[in-house]
Parts: C-alpha cells; sequence; structure tokens
C-alpha cells in the first residue's frame, strides 16, 4: 500500500484526481486505521491530507463555516459552538475518549457514515451543507442530508474532497442540545443519539422547530412530522407527547450489541421529552 503525505489542497487534489476510487482519504484515522486493520477497506493508496492548511478554521461570512480537519477538542472548545452551537460542541466531546477528540475530526466523522455517529444530528439541525472541491470541476456544496446515503455511504465523488461544512446562522431568542445514550457515557458509541433545534418568537411559541436522530435508523435523519407537530405550540406535554409519537413512527431501530430496538422505543421518547424542555427553557429564558 503507498502512502501519500499531502503538503497542501492541490497536491491532495492532484492524488484524487490521479487515483480516483483507488485512494483512501486519511485525516486523523481514528476509523479508517481500524476499517484496515479488518479487512473492511483495501485501497491501494492512503492520501494523507492531516497537514492540508486552511482546513482546522472556524469562520463566520453570512454562514458559519467549519473546516473538515477541525478535531473533536477543536470544536468541544470553540468559543463560537459553545455559545451559538452547543450542541455540535457538546456532542464533539462524547465521541470517544481524549485519544480519539485529539486526532478524530469532523471531516473523518460525517464521511465514515456511521449510523451512530454523534455530530450527525447537530449538523442537521443546523442545516449543514458539505463543503467538496475536485482538480477539475472545482467547488460544489451539497446538503448534508444528501450527502450521508447509506451505512459508510456518502455522495462524494472518487476525486473530490471533503473541506468543511457550512451551518445556517443561529438567531437570537434560538436554542439547540445534543443527548446521547450509551452504556458507558462518553466512551460508548451511540444506542440513541437525538439533536434539536428550536426558535421562539416574542410570546414565547416555537417558529422553528429541527429534530435529528441517530442510532435508530439505516441513516441519521430529520425528523419532519416531528419538528411540524412543535411548531406554533409552547412545548407542554401533550404537544412534546404528541411530537414523541411521530418520531417513533420514523424511527426504524434495530437489535445490535449495543440494545435491543425494543429498549431504543422505550428510550427515543423519554430524551426527546427531556430535551425539547431543555431546549424550549433556553431559547425563551431572554423573553422581554
Amino acid at each position: 500500500m503507498e502512502f501519500r503525505r499531502s503538503g497542501d489542497l492541490d497536491e491532495a487534489l492532484t492524488s484524487l484526481a490521479e487515483l480516483g476510487d483507488k485512494a483512501q482519504v486519511l485525516a486523523g484515522g481514528t476509523d479508517v486505521m481500524i476499517q484496515l486493520e479488518r479487512g473492511e477497506i483495501s485501497p491501494e493508496t492512503l492520501v494523507h491530507i492531516e497537514r492540508v492548511e486552511g482546513m482546522r478554521d472556524i469562520t463566520e461570512n453570512g454562514r458559519l463555516t467549519l473546516g473538515a480537519l477541525l478535531t473533536h477538542i477543536d470544536l468541544a472548545q470553540s468559543p463560537v459552538l459553545c455559545d451559538r452551537y452547543q450542541s455540535v460542541a457538546h456532542a464533539a466531546s462524547l465521541v470517544g475518549g481524549w485519544q480519539t477528540q485529539a486526532v478524530g475530526t469532523i471531516g473523518g466523522n460525517v464521511c465514515n457514515a456511521s449510523p451512530a455517529a454523534d455530530l450527525l444530528p447537530p449538523l442537521l439541525v443546523h442545516g449543514a451543507n458539505v463543503l467538496l472541491v475536485s482538480k477539475d470541476r472545482g467547488e460544489r456544496e451539497v446538503p448534508l442530508v444528501d450527502f450521508v446515503v447509506g451505512r459508510r455511504t456518502i455522495a462524494r465523488e472518487p476525486d473530490e474532497l471533503v473541506t468543511g461544512f457550512s451551518l445556517d446562522n443561529s438567531e437570537s431568542r434560538t436554542a439547540d442540545v445534543y443527548k446521547k445514550v450509551g452504556r458507558r457515557g462518553a466512551m460508548e458509541v451511540a444506542i440513541v443519539g437525538l439533536a434539536i433545534r428550536l426558535s421562539v418568537d416574542q410570546a414565547g411559541t416555537i417558529n422553528d422547530a429541527r429534530i435529528a436522530v441517530c442510532s435508530v435508523a439505516p441513516v441519521p435523519f430529520r425528523a419532519q412530522a416531528a419538528e411540524q407537530a412543535l411548531l406554533g405550540t409552547k412545548a407542554n406535554g401533550k404537544e412534546t407527547g404528541s411530537a414523541a409519537a411521530l418520531l417513533l413512527e420514523q424511527a426504524e431501530p434495530i437489535d445490535d450489541v449495543r440494545a435491543t430496538a425494543r429498549y431504543r422505543r422505550m428510550v427515543l421518547p423519554r430524551i426527546f421529552e427531556s430535551a425539547v424542555a431543555e431546549c424550549y427553557s433556553r431559547a425563551a429564558s431572554d423573553l422581554s
């Protein structure tokens, strides 16, 4: 197996244009190296991008942009995320242990496309777009909801590199949370993961609701019916319960080594109701 270290973006794109699907992009390697060891992937060449400059920045220009090489620790400790995108920062702090968080990247977490990926629900509720670039065709953006199409299956062309993610602005009277159920806290892969983003008007009525979950379907997804059920309400018990029932209808949990489908169905509405209450309280906290 060949190993190519890319010193800059152009070098990385040149390698991908030349090698196509014979290449495997490598950054922190927390997922790729395990898959290599297990024989789940067998690329001819590893294209190492960890030292490519400009892909570990957080910038704001109409939308918030997160560079693909930001580590989980970068995300968890970012003042901007901790202030206005708390679900992203909190989810990043729950990805594995500190060793994984120190080298694992947001790009790797998304592109690995695990049904249990912690960062996917928070990114989905913030309307994330995936930023891609190729040497011959230039740049394009793909909504995250269309980018992850199956377990370890993404809508990236072989010659493309994911360079970052752009997120919707976080407006006033808006809050977001991420809740995770796992057997051993942060070190455990999510049995259920759920992100919620709520915005309220001056009267305290929900005027925007976004809900996304992982580990309860083949891919993390937005729960549109449950979102609609919360609009125009003040998230009282009956309304939240109705939304939880709609969320359960959309979920397709399975039995695996971490939990049964029955357990996931039992846990999901409970953490949903807790998340809605917390998120609504924070969003409405600065009403005049």
